[in-house]
């Protein structure tokens, strides 16, 4: 094992005597289910939802995913050629993901700032024509992030020496784990549980009460015995809770799935680990953060009930009732999937 950069551990994948399988056609399979999968949660999302900074981000992993993809399978199909100058060979289908995971790797945690920074100050937004001017700064904006992030992946002395392929025999493909996406997913992990800690009993409460039914043609979660709570003052407690319920009702599996790569200590490539659903599961978590913390500041409006392409947040803000409710239940709450 080497030490790249500060935030990066270089390992080998190698095999004793004859490999299984070719390390690159492995690394073409495994970006072939990436792209894939990428593909699949931007099909599967809501499309009515405000465009924000993650979104766009978002949209340049998968373009950047399936160009690689594409060139990769180029590489794969001639093996030896020349392109513009540069002769390619079986040795690139290692090299360009490589180069790629540093990029990757590099990329949480400024990513991570920047979205919840754009949350913060524009969750509430509602003017049509600085939507316009945002969607083109963030256009701009991730379109530079990606140029720094490679000039500064190609520029530095060390990582250059870690792409050298020199003394790599050829059953063997390195590939780089990001600490940054590690202490991240800690971080969000241990908020996650520490704010179930504080309300797990009224979420408990909630949960017990639950039934499947329907809403405006649309499936949603039904909670008759909701606690009784004052929906005209918006308590941090009684918003937590709504909040955990609304993240957890879509994001629990990938919460687990979390918790057991970090238990596991499973290592991941970075070129894996920066996907669509990770990057979603991040921009739910941080709409939920800058919803607690603005919740005296925020007014009911579409940018706050369409900003989130998985999660509905209408539970947290809009008391619902449902007609025919028996007399002595408490006020019904319903969250819309």
């Amino acid at each position: 094992m080497f030490i790249s950069p500060d935030n990066h551990t270089f390992q080998l994948l190698s095999y004793p005597g004859h490999p299984p399988l070719d390390p690159s056609c492995m690394v073409l399979l495994i970006i072939l289910v990436k792209t894939f999968l990428n593909i699949l949660m931007i099909a599967i999302r809501r499309k009515d939802t405000y465009q924000s900074f993650l979104e766009c981000f978002c949209m340049s992993v998968v373009l950047l995913d399936f160009l690689l993809l594409v060139g990769l399978s180029f590489i794969a199909y001639f093996q030896d050629f020349a392109l513009w100058g540069i002769r390619f060979t079986k040795y690139h289908i290692c090299l360009l993901p490589q180069i790629m995971s540093f990029a990757y790797g590099f990329l949480h945690c400024p990513v991570f700032l920047l979205a919840g920074l754009d949350h913060y100050l524009n969750i509430s937004q509602t003017s049509k024509t600085l939507h316009f001017c945002q969607n083109v700064f963030y256009f701009f904006s991730v379109i530079f992030i990606w140029i720094a992030a490679l000039v500064y992946v190609l520029g530095d002395p060390v990582i250059y020496r870690s792409l050298s392929k020199h003394g790599l025999p050829s059953y063997q493909c390195p590939f780089y784990i990001s600490i940054q996406s590690y202490w991240l997913s800690v971080f969000m992990v241990g908020v996650l549980l520490v704010a179930f800690g504080t309300c797990w009993s009224e979420v408990l409460m909630l949960i017990q009460s639950l039934h499947i039914t329907s809403y405006m043609k649309e499936t949603a979660l039904y909670f008759p015995l909701a606690p009784d709570w004052d929906h005209t003052v918006i308590c941090k407690k009684q918003l937590l809770t709504k909040l955990l319920i609304c993240f957890l009702g879509t994001w629990l599996p990938f919460v687990f799935l979390q918790i057991i790569i970090l238990v596991l200590d499973i290592q991941i490539p970075a070129y894996v680990e920066m996907n669509v659903p990770w990057l979603y599961f991040v921009n739910s978590f941080l709409i939920a953060t800058v919803y607690w913390f603005r919740s005296h500041e925020l007014k009911v409006t579409e940018t706050i009930l369409h900003v989130d392409p998985f999660v509905s947040w209408k539970f947290c803000f809009l008391p619902f009732t449902i007609p025919h409710a028996e007399q002595t239940e408490k006020a019904a709450a319903v969250i819309v999937c």
